[in-house]
């Protein structure tokens, strides 16, 4: 008997069909059974489908006599599974990898419940993703039913984005009635017949979102179906009194349900639209509750078409105005601001005031933030301002550094009147750079793929990415800080401004001279014993969205083995995105793996970490500073230097080994190779080029000499294959 049985019904998607199969027969997780139902498509369908069953024995193919549609194709595929589980997947969309295997962990996990609800990514045609945006109802723990967590009941009500235990199925009789949206009658009963839920905050399907042909976004009279589904909803809360109790929310749910269709300008047939508000009115009167609310957005169904059509043109007006009185506002405050700035371009330039900002105003982070730390400590006498975006990150700073949020009258006022900016990204282009200030761009690190100027012939890296603007804003630059010749030259050519290379050393890597652990594992209850290995893989520019899993950290991290602990750190343009939600904040929660991609700073992660797994991020300059083991991951590097391009070969050149395969990767780890003395070799060589400038002391050269206008020495020249001695470096 199978784990799952995903049952899919097929119609005129021979398109997209071979990509939903191999989604299914490609998990990792193979203790599955596939149940394709030809529902008579007039297309290729049937023969694809025989072609699978033909060389994988896990397929059954049902051919339908005549087309019945979806929801009684389903029907049709339940009486030939014998899985555990059901998982109902329709033909165009596709299962993400390693979704099955973390829907097998995750019902061990709880138990075996009736339901499992998992999340989902929508993938349009023009190849962007977005992620369900109410995910984070699926971040809970145990098994649930619908009463204790109503909440369950606000994701979308359809069928796919759920495993069922068919005898939980089987013992409640469900089945799918014919329709548009057959999703509905099941759905609703299932979750709330249901006695053991559990949910998985991870992406585990892709939702195909069509340019045409999806059927729910047909106009069609089709969409009246609506009414009779919810009828059966209501049918079977009337057999089943135990469910009363939830009948209030399902007939707001069905009054909410069919106003969004109306609403919706592709649904409906103009001149249908009347009947249906007037069908929608009756059933909502019909099936009201005694004492159930009418209120919000329902409203309307108490009244009539005519008083629904004047409430919805006094929305839109309401609309209208208020966007006509935002451009007016923001227009009057620009002109205000404008006013406020050009007052203070008048007064003379505050010599001791210093403007700080880094990764596009985000908070205290990376150089700028070494470099602000560093001037408190020796030159109290200067003032430090943070720019901030936003009034949350603000309150995320200490409590004793000033701050402005960008754009607003403060920000303005020092601005206009700073001595000195320090910046690792470019300031916006609004920002005008008076004479006589002083602009300091520190960069983010080491250079491996192109930057600026050599964008120019990568048209896929640079897409959205203005390179003639950020050329102007870099040319306010007075200072660009180096860690080594490498950069030096890089930043030059990249850049073509007029600026001066100050060969400082990277400030943020001041901390990584003097070496330690730092308090990462014990925050992260990591055992001292462990080995940390850290893995901190970059983003992609062949790839929309930028995020391409080259490592399964489940795998990976299982290969380890006993007395290791995986760090995962995804580059800081995915922390957000739908990268997290394929799989690492379900393992970080199972603590299979530890997710640093929310750590502020960059160093902290680096001192906890043994040795350094990275495909082509700049962080292994960074960590070679340790003068601890690297491993680069190079299995796509020929596609990565098409898409984006790099200023060295890092396979050629490399801090340590190369793997160009997963069974590289887990086989240098079992050997332990990953730390032998030709690692040592080549990470002794890579530090000796890219670790040149750091000597620990790059903070308060910058403050000493670009702030203050002191003289300082620059770093010494290291001894090739000799780490600094950092008593040497800081006498007591």
């Amino acid at each position: 008997m199978p784990r799952f049985s995903v049952i899919v019904p097929c119609f005129k998607v021979q398109g997209f069909l071979r990509e939903c199969l191999d989604s299914v027969l490609g998990q990792s997780f193979s203790d599955v059974e596939l149940i394709a139902v030809d529902d008579c498509s007039p297309d290729g369908c049937g023969a694809i489908l025989d072609e699978y069953a033909g060389r994988d024995a896990r397929v059954k193919v049902l051919h339908l006599p005549e087309n019945v549609g979806l929801g009684r194709a389903r029907n049709a595929g339940l009486p030939h599974a014998t899985g555990d589980y059901l998982l109902f997947l329709d033909s165009d969309d596709t299962l993400t990898p390693g979704a099955l295997r973390a829907v097998a962990d995750r019902l061990a996990e709880t138990g075996d419940p009736d339901v499992l609800v998992f999340d989902y990514a929508r993938t349009y045609w023009w190849g962007g993703t977005r992620r369900n945006v109410l995910a984070h109802l699926l971040a809970v723990d145990g098994t649930f039913g619908a009463a204790e967590y109503p909440e369950i009941l606000d994701l979308l009500m359809v069928v796919w984005n759920k495993v069922y235990r068919r005898e939980f199925v089987a013992e409640h009789g469900f089945a799918f009635p014919p329709g548009y949206y057959e999703d509905t009658p099941w759905t609703f009963p299932v979750l709330l017949s249901a006695d053991r839920i559990a949910a998985l905050d991870r992406i585990c399907l892709n939702y195909r979102q069509r340019r045409q042909g999806n059927i729910l976004s047909t106009t069609s009279r089709k969409h009246f179906d609506i009414h009779d589904q919810y009828e059966r909803v209501f049918a079977f809360l009337a057999e089943r009194p135990e469910l009363a109790r939830w009948r209030p929310y399902l007939h707001r749910k069905m009054g909410e349900h069919c106003l969004d269709i109306l609403a919706k300008p592709d649904r409906l047939p103009p001149a249908d639209k009347a009947e249906f508000f007037r069908r929608t009115a009756e059933l909502f009167r019909r099936h009201r509750p005694e004492g159930a609310p009418a209120d919000g957005e329902v409203a309307v169904l108490e009244g009539t078409w005519t008083g629904y059509r004047l409430r919805r043109r006094a929305e839109r007006a309401g609309r209208a105005a208020a966007r006509r009185t935002e451009r007016v506002r923001r227009t009057a405050a620009a002109r205000a601001r404008a006013g406020w700035a050009a007052a203070h371009a008048y007064r003379p330039l505050d010599e001791r005031l210093v403007v700080y900002s880094a990764s596009s105003h985000r908070g205290l982070l990376g150089d700028p933030a070494a470099i602000y730390h560093k001037a408190r400590e020796i030159a109290p006498e200067l003032r430090g301002v943070w720019v901030v975006r936003d009034a949350e990150t603000a309150a995320r700073l200490p409590t004793d550094v000033e701050h402005v949020v960008v754009g607003s009258r403060r920000y303005l006022e020092v601005t206009a009147r700073a001595k000195f900016f320090v910046n690792d990204v470019n300031w916006p282009g609004a920002l005008v750079k008076r004479p006589g200030s002083v602009h300091i761009h520190t960069h983010q690190g080491t250079p491996l793929k192109y930057l600026g100027a050599d964008l120019l012939g990568k048209p896929g890296a640079r897409l959205g990415f203005d390179v003639p603007q950020m050329l102007r804003r870099a040319d306010r630059w007075d200072h660009s800080l180096v860690g080594n010749r490498h950069s030096e030259l890089v930043w030059e050519r990249a850049y073509p401004c007029h600026f001066a290379s100050a060969r400082t050393g990277s400030p943020r890597n001041d901390v990584l001279v003097r070496g330690g652990i730092g308090d990462f594992r014990e925050r992260h209850g990591i055992p001292a014993e462990h080995t940390v290995v850290l893995y901190a893989p970059t983003r992609r520019d062949y790839h929309r969205g930028g995020h391409v899993d080259r490592i399964d950290p489940a795998r990976f991290a299982a290969d380890l083995g006993e007395g290791h602990t995986l760090v995962v750190r995804l580059h800081p343009s995915l922390a957000h995105g739908p990268a997290r939600g394929l799989g690492l904040a379900e393992l970080a929660r199972r603590g299979v793996v530890v997710d640093a991609t929310d750590e502020p700073h960059l160093a902290d992660v680096l001192l906890a970490a043994d040795v350094l797994v990275t495909d082509y991020s700049s962080v292994m300059f960074d960590h070679a500073v340790l003068d601890r083991p690297v491993v680069v991951h190079a299995d796509d590097w020929p596609s990565f230097t098409a898409s984006r391009g790099a200023y060295l070969d890092i396979t050629a050149e490399p801090p340590g080994h190369v793997t160009r395969s997963y069974r590289e990767l887990a086989r240098l780890f079992a050997s332990g190779a990953w730390r032998d003395e030709e690692s040592a070799r080549l990470r002794a060589a890579f530090r000796d080029r890219f670790c040149e400038f750091e000597d620990g002391r790059a903070a308060e050269r910058v403050v000493r000499t670009l702030l203050l206008g002191e003289a300082m020495p620059g770093p010494k020249a290291r001894v090739p294959g000799q780490a600094p001695a950092p008593g040497a470096l800081f006498p007591a």
